[in-house]
């Protein structure tokens, strides 16, 4: 059977599933997915493509919000199903994930360009590399969490955010989904334009 395309967006958030994984810095884009969620009111979430979804209308527009719970360096099958199944070009695809080179609850986001050593991000690349071969730059929000200095870099992502940085992180996440809903409505750029500078 051959799926017609809809006029809709995919929002991924990457993390790790279980709650050992809550609220660390690794799950920021799970968090700011949440926000997301939250603030659009959007369906309660439930199990799909090996994750979790949700979705919402804005300004008539379907955005299917995605959790993969195939652990993060597995993201891209999750991401790949949804992708295979809606056959929605890569230019309607944002992922939000969690960023070291980025001070705590700053965001920015970007076009496309490398994984920048996130293995979510390049198990994505790889995986849609792989569909139809579909070009795999696709857009992303990244979420600052601080650089982890002498701290190992596993240790550090899987670790959770102090009450101060939490604090920073919850207006980052508000910025964050702010962001989101300007890239739905107006696209990459003017989302870039507006939301870059801070």
């Amino acid at each position: 059977m051959v799926r017609v395309a809809i006029d809709m967006k995919l929002i991924v958030g990457l993390g790790n599933p279980g709650s050992e994984y809550e609220h660390t810095r690794h799950n920021a884009g799970f968090m700011l997915a949440d926000t997301l969620a939250r603030l659009n009111h959007a369906d309660r979430w439930r199990k799909a493509f090996r994750g979790l979804t949700a979705d919402y209308l804005l300004d008539n527009q379907k955005v299917v919000l995605l959790k993969p719970e195939t652990f993060m360096n597995l993201s891209g099958r999750a991401v790949g199903a949804a992708i295979d199944f809606y056959q929605l070009p890569v230019d309607d695809l944002l992922v939000l994930v969690d960023d070291i080179a980025l001070p705590n609850g700053k965001i920015r986001l970007r076009g496309g360009g490398s994984s920048g050593g996130h293995n979510g991000l390049a198990h994505i690349a790889t995986t849609l590399k792989g569909l139809d071969q579909r070009g795999a730059d696709f857009a992303r929000l990244r979420i600052g969490v601080g650089s982890p200095g002498p701290v190992p870099l596993e240790r550090y992502v899987l670790s959770r955010f102090s009450p101060a940085e939490e604090r920073e992180l919850e207006g980052a996440l508000i910025r964050g989904a702010k962001a989101v809903d300007c890239w739905v409505r107006s696209g990459t750029v003017a989302a870039m334009n507006e939301f870059n500078g801070g």
